[in-house]
């Protein structure tokens, strides 16, 4: 079974129909997008960011890239990550096969092609393992080095789940009532500070978190809290338990 599941045919399988589904749950939901008016006004003036949420709000990202723009998602190199990026070419998305851990420098230098040509860079600030909803310094190190703004963004539906991984990952359910949310721009300075790099990532992480927060109370789900600092491994361990 495992054999089957890793071949190339199930995984091509498995990813036309996860891009079914959001696609059902696009088009049977009532979507309410806010304060996207200047990542749009960015794409139409053929301005670079960097598109950031968390990794448990992944499945209905692909809307948010709407009208479409030229994009790529960053995506690690562990299993998993060959699905998202398989399932994510069905919405004309790029990946970027790396992190900011693992295989940086290939990374790194695609992440630096695209925002030269002037397109978007897609982050998931606590992928692949977490802490959940806590952001890693890769981001903002990132946004230092290429110099464009961080949009932070995330959503929520009336109808979905909350499953028992390590990201407490959504799935939105079909016939919903969405919210999409945009936060302001967040610049990053591009000289080398580590104070000035903390309060970056701190503020990337923390309007994340109100913004995910915000359109969860407004889908009437009971909130999702980030890990525990203190037990940063703690993602950890819960993503190799249900992996």
């Amino acid at each position: 079974m495992k054999k089957i599941l890793k071949s190339d045919a199930m995984k091509s399988v498995i990813s036309r129909i996860a891009a079914g589904y959001i696609w059902l749950v696009y088009r049977t939901s009532r979507w309410q997008i806010e304060n996207a008016d200047l990542p749009n006004r960015y794409v139409d003036e053929g301005k670079p960011f960097i598109m950031a949420f968390w990794h448990g709000r992944l499945l209905m990202m692909s809307i948010a890239n709407r009208p479409p723009a030229r994009a790529h998602v960053l995506i690690s190199r562990h299993g998993d990550g060959e699905l998202i990026a398989r399932t994510i070419k069905h919405w004309n998305l790029d990946s970027i096969r790396g992190s900011t851990s693992r295989g940086s420098v290939p990374a790194l230098k695609e992440i630096l092609r695209v925002i030269r040509k002037k397109e978007i860079v897609v982050i998931t600030p606590d992928g692949p393992r977490g802490p959940r909803m806590r952001a890693q310094d890769g981001v903002v190190r990132i946004a230092a080095l290429t110099g464009v703004p961080v949009f932070p963004v995330s959503y929520s539906t009336t109808r979905g789940r909350f499953l028992k991984s390590w990201d407490r990952f959504f799935l939105a359910k079909p016939f919903s009532r969405g919210v999409m949310l945009w936060g302001d721009p967040i610049e990053v300075a591009r000289q080398e500070d580590p104070a000035a790099y903390e309060d970056a990532r701190l503020e990337i992480e923390n309007r994340l978190n109100e913004l995910t927060r915000e359109a969860d109370l407004r889908c009437g789900h009971e909130p999702v809290e980030p890990a525990d600092p203190a037990d940063p491994a703690a993602s950890v361990r819960a993503a190799k338990k249900v992996s």
